[in-house]
């Protein structure tokens, strides 16, 4: 599809976009601190890629592209908003769940995961995210994030070491009901 688009075809890469656009929203979400920012990285990586799609290589899949499209322009948006009011999510300020396993309780364990994931460092939460939350190889996020395997490695044990301690609270029976 995206030589197809190259070629001229017109409705070559909104087909492409359809096929992949669940997987790149995702990833944006991961990435970035916001929806907002989110979506707003996800609409820059999609400008780009339509528009540097004739540099694309075929070394790698087009998904995989796309991917590393996303990541960057998250990292992007994260770089150029520096100062960010953080918001804390204490156990003392978070009300237990009700239910053993009601849906607010699985939301509200998601954003206790999710603050803990955002505040790690944007190279750790991307490498973590590529490995284990998208299942790629530590050479498929090598090659993706444009560094060595060792360094995916690093950060993702230096990354895995501080979620850890961020939710270590966890390990409370009473705090997963």
């Amino acid at each position: 599809m995206l030589q197809a688009h190259v070629r001229g075809q017109r409705h070559a890469f909104a087909e492409l976009l359809r096929r992949h656009n669940d997987h790149l929203w995702q990833t944006a979400l991961r990435t970035s601190y916001t929806r907002e920012d989110a979506a707003d990285s996800l609409q820059d990586a999609l400008l780009s890629a339509h528009r540097t799609a004739a540099s694309f290589r075929a070394e790698a899949e087009v998904r995989s592209w796309l991917h590393a499209i996303v990541v960057n322009a998250c990292l992007d948006r994260i770089r150029r908003n520096k100062i960010r009011k953080a918001v804390s999510l204490t156990p003392e300020t978070m009300p237990e769940p009700r239910d053993e396993r009601d849906a607010v309780a699985e939301l509200e364990m998601s954003l206790v995961v999710d603050h803990a994931l955002f505040s790690l460092p944007p190279d750790q939460r991307t490498a973590l995210v590529a490995i284990d939350l998208e299942g790629y190889s530590v050479a498929e996020a090598a090659a993706m994030l444009g560094v060595p395997e060792g360094t995916i490695k690093s950060r993702c044990a230096r990354g895995r070491q501080r979620l850890q301690e961020r939710l270590e609270f966890l390990r409370d029976p009473g705090n997963r009901k």
